[in-house]
């Protein structure tokens, strides 16, 4: 039996409703702005195998209701900004939406991790009209958003590809280059952003 149990189905279901309306908000904000809110926007369900092995990494049980509610990221969604503003206005916005609740924010692009990561992490609670694990109906299902620009999140895919399918000689220094790296990209990040303003109080 699947780890994800009858919610197997749903799961899908309550990705593409939400990323709907994330598309929809991207383009009532282009109409009121003339830009876009996001560049774009991935999906994805977390897979059984990955779940199973996070389950056992946690020290959960192998169980359907440690997927949907012990880990939080059954659903996962990835959202790739121009500029630094834009996902704080996205964050914003995601707050605003009827049939959601932020249930936890973690902001790595004011406090980076060690390592140099950037991102922004949500936590959503998202309403759904199909009973959850706890008898609830509507049921409420975790949803986890990374929000990011085109930097942070070329940087996370390269160093996930460097630091774990290749066997690292040099580990000590690869972090090293790698924090460097992000330390620059953030920098390049803070400049755009800055153009950007200029050019907007020139018009």
């Amino acid at each position: 039996m699947n780890i994800y149990g009858e919610y197997q189905s749903v799961l899908p279901q309550i990705m593409s409703e939400l990323t709907t309306s994330l598309q929809q908000l991207n383009k009532e904000y282009q109409q009121k702005n003339d830009l876009s809110l996001f560049e774009h926007l991935n999906a994805r369900i977390k897979s059984e195998q990955s779940m199973i092995e996070k389950c056992h990494r946690k020290g959960y049980p192998v169980t359907t209701y440690s997927a949907l509610r012990k880990n939080r990221d059954s659903i996962g969604l990835r959202i790739v900004c121009n500029f630094i503003d834009e996902i704080y206005d996205c964050v914003d916005l995601i707050e605003q939406m009827p049939d959601v609740k932020i249930v936890e924010k973690k902001d790595y692009i004011t406090q980076s991790k060690p390592n140099g990561y950037r991102s922004y992490h949500l936590i959503l609670d998202k309403t759904f009209n199909y009973p959850d694990p706890d008898g609830q109906n509507p049921g409420h299902y975790f949803v986890e958003i990374q929000l990011r620009t085109i930097a942070m999140d070329t940087w996370a895919s390269l160093e996930h590809e460097i630091k774990y399918k290749h066997d690292i000689k040099n580990p000590e220094m690869i972090s090293q280059e790698l924090k460097r790296v992000a330390d620059e990209l953030a920098s390049c990040d803070i400049s755009m952003q800055t153009i950007r303003q200029l050019v907007r109080e020139d018009k």
